[in-house]
């Protein structure tokens, strides 16, 4: 299988299976399509087409006369293609669906564990996906000995792995600081007596920062995540305080000093980024992202919002094409930037084409419920902080461990990219690992059923993170 698109002046061709890259001249993507056409006749036979000399030499008639070119010319170019996918670089096969279930089995030693140290928040976003931070009605506070027996609980099932993360979460984690370190202070104990190694990351509306917790997270936090939606109006049509009021000069400065700071004096790792949401009201979300990176913020992201589609901020079928635009419009300004010495990141334009993730990640996906898990104020384990609240996803607890093996096994057994009714026919599969399977559940109520709306924004992401690796390449 393979993708053709034209974006920003290139003409992109991905092969599916093996990942290749591919940015070709007007003559080749016309031969391609026209190959690709043929491959589909004959039910993906690339080895049927390829060996058909009289088929391949009505092709390079046809491209020679629509080219203005000479037939040698066209010939040469099928020639080229031809040779890629006899290298497996076009129209490969797929070598990862028959051991995507060993792949999965593998992926079922714990990592990486979420604590909610607060079922509560300082703030009261519209859109908050955990109920305005209390999940519903779930509020609490985590006390340090139930931080410190998670700690424990996830040294005991890491196995052989030597790096595990914890994040500190909410609600908002800033208003339980003191049991967040006192629980690092346990950590950084648990590493020598177990030789393990924790990164822990911290995950904030940035209300309450101070000399303190930016002191801390530099010592500390191998990563911040800050939360802000972009331009002020944007930012505090949905991010309210409990009075109702904007929160965006409450946090900026804060914002500011923590990243600043952070650039200069952390000792584990100067790694931040900022976490938007966009909504109906901000469908010109690049300007949101260009607004973060004009405050000198380098490290962006900004996610669609997921939501009951009655709500007035709801995103909708009929918006994806000015989304599509936009994503298309940042990636075109961010190129323009780069050439001008003021690059800066954006998180679903960050690929990595010879390195990673590996496979393993690629086909079984983020590892919700068997490497990662989220734990409740009150102990309570689920598959991952986006279940949490929903008593049909509880999985254990942290003194008991897993009591509820079924609902772990609906991750372990059936929970990769051939297992998604829509994925294993993608040509993206092996770039977004499957999507989110809690938006999957939430939106379809079954984790294999892909969230549509999603998905396809996240198809056009991986377009525009290609065209930019293509174009850094010209």
């Amino acid at each position: 299988m393979i993708h053709k698109y034209k974006l920003n002046g290139l003409n992109m061709v991905i092969d599916a299976a093996s990942g290749a890259v591919h940015s070709v001249d007007e003559v080749a993507y016309d031969a391609i399509d026209k190959l690709d056409a043929a491959v589909s006749v004959t039910d993906g036979d690339a080895e049927a087409v390829f060996g058909d000399c009289g088929l391949m030499d009505s092709l390079a008639a046809e491209i020679a006369r629509k080219h203005g070119i000479t037939e040698e010319d066209s010939k040469e170019t099928l020639e080229d293609i031809s040779g890629l996918y006899k290298n497996g670089l076009l129209w490969s096969e797929d070598p990862f669906e028959k051991a995507a279930d060993e792949i999965k089995i593998k992926q079922s030693v714990l990592k990486a564990i979420c604590l909610h140290v607060a079922h509560g928040c300082n703030m009261d976003c519209e859109y908050c996906f955990a109920g305005k931070g209390d999940y519903s009605g779930k509020s609490g506070i985590m006390s340090a000995e139930v931080g410190k027996r998670a700690l424990d609980y996830l040294v005991e099932h890491s196995g052989s792995r030597r790096h595990l993360e914890v994040d500190f979460f909410g609600g908002e984690p800033l208003i339980n600081w003191d049991v967040c370190k006192e629980i690092v202070a346990y950590g950084r104990e648990l590493e020598k007596k177990h030789n393990k190694i924790f990164n822990f990351t911290l995950t904030t509306n940035g209300v309450l920062i101070d000399e303190d917790v930016i002191d801390f997270t530099n010592r500390e936090m191998g990563n911040v995540v800050l939360s802000m939606d972009g331009r002020r109006e944007t930012h505090d049509r949905m991010r309210h305080s409990k009075t109702g009021g904007g929160t965006y000069d409450m946090i900026m400065d804060n914002f500011k000093a923590l990243v600043d700071s952070r650039l200069e004096n952390a000792v584990r790792s100067p790694e931040y980024y900022m976490r938007g949401t966009y909504t109906a009201y901000n469908k010109d979300f690049a300007a949101d992202v260009l607004a973060m990176a004009d405050l000198g913020f380098r490290e962006t992201s900004i996610e669609p919002v997921v939501s009951d589609p009655a709500v007035p901020y709801a995103l909708h079928e009929e918006d994806l094409p000015q989304l599509f635009e936009e994503y298309e419009k940042l990636a075109v300004e961010m190129l323009a930037r780069e050439e001008k010495g003021e690059g800066f990141s954006f998180y679903h334009y960050t690929v990595d084409l010879t390195g990673g993730p590996c496979i393993y990640k690629r086909v079984a996906g983020c590892g919700v419920a068997t490497e990662y898990l989220a734990v409740t104020p009150t102990g309570d384990l689920y598959p991952c902080h986006q279940f949490v609240g929903d008593d049909n996803m509880i999985v254990g607890n942290i003194y008991d461990g897993i009591t509820h093996p079924e609902t772990v096994d609906i991750f372990r057994k059936g929970n990769n990219i051939y297992t998604r009714d829509e994925c294993k026919d993608c040509w993206a599969r092996l770039y977004c690992a499957g999507g989110c399977a809690a938006n999957n559940y939430h939106s379809n109520g079954d984790i294999n059923k892909v969230y549509r709306f999603g998905c396809r924004l996240h198809r056009k992401r991986i377009e525009c993170a290609l065209m930019m690796a293509a174009a850094r390449e010209k």
